[in-house]
């Protein structure tokens, strides 16, 4: 007898933490894994920014509840996941989403600005990886996706603190990804390419950043939205059989 096919997105019954929910990307992947089915953990490190998204789930019939988390401290990780279980029962799937970028020509990034890059971006969803495969080993196993980003397999200028992030993330996803195979834990990552939100809206509508959308082969920035599929598939049982992959969102970017 074979395995019932899981239905591709279908998060019903499961529960999703997602680190970084307060604005971004965050908000938007919780919104589409809360209208899958999914309850949804919103984390950050002030709790008040998450009362608007979680209103907004719970007003489309969605389940969410805001979490306390600094991802750059293990003591602030643990206390967000025991939240988070105490509200939603356990956590089967962990968007490690939490990230900065500090954008600054090479010789002019500071110790601190190299530090706290790497300490979100990197040393943050080692951290939040390593509690939420912990706990998922004790279980049925579960589901890791790291938000990683294009900009981790091909550089660009003032952003080396965050490229070097990126790819330490791309090479963090295969390591645990090998090891954590054997507990029934996967591991993906998503690479978005130029994903065009409030915050960055101005520079792309500038010459130099319509410019830089030329150079993308679709002739376009990605939508939030347009990361949805592969968020749907990575953090659904429809990827069962995938685990240290890498999924480019990037309207072909990296072959420009």
């Amino acid at each position: 007898m074979t395995d019932a096919p899981a239905r591709f997105g279908d998060l019903t019954g499961k529960t999703v933490l997602v680190t970084g929910a307060s604005q971004g990307l965050g908000a938007g992947f919780a919104t589409t894994l809360a209208a899958a089915g999914a309850k949804v953990a919103l984390a950050a490190r002030q709790t008040g920014k998450l009362a608007d998204l979680q209103t907004r789930i719970e007003n489309a019939g969605g389940t969410a509840h805001a979490v306390a988390m600094d991802v750059t401290d293990a003591g602030s990780v643990r206390a967000g996941f025991d939240a988070a279980e105490a509200a939603l029962g356990p956590v089967d799937v962990l968007v490690n989403n939490a990230g900065i970028a500090i954008p600054k020509p090479f010789l002019e990034v500071t110790e601190a600005d190299w530090d706290a890059v790497l300490d979100t971006n990197l040393k943050g969803c080692f951290l939040a990886g390593q509690e939420a495969a912990r706990r998922m080993a004790k279980r049925d196993g579960g589901s890791i996706v790291n938000i990683a980003s294009v900009l981790g397999q091909q550089v660009i200028g003032q952003l080396a603190s965050y490229c070097a992030s990126k790819a330490g993330l791309i090479h963090l996803t295969k390591a645990m990804g090998l090891e954590l195979a054997r507990v029934g834990v996967r591991v993906n990552a998503i690479a978005p390419g130029y994903i065009e939100t409030p915050i960055n809206a101005e520079f792309f509508h500038s010459p130099a950043g319509e410019k830089l959308v030329k150079g993308i082969p679709q002739r376009r920035l990605g939508r939030e939205n347009d990361l949805d599929g592969a968020l749907l598939l990575l953090a659904s049982d429809a990827s069962r059989y995938m685990t240290g992959t890498v999924v480019t969102v990037d309207g072909g970017f990296l072959l420009g």
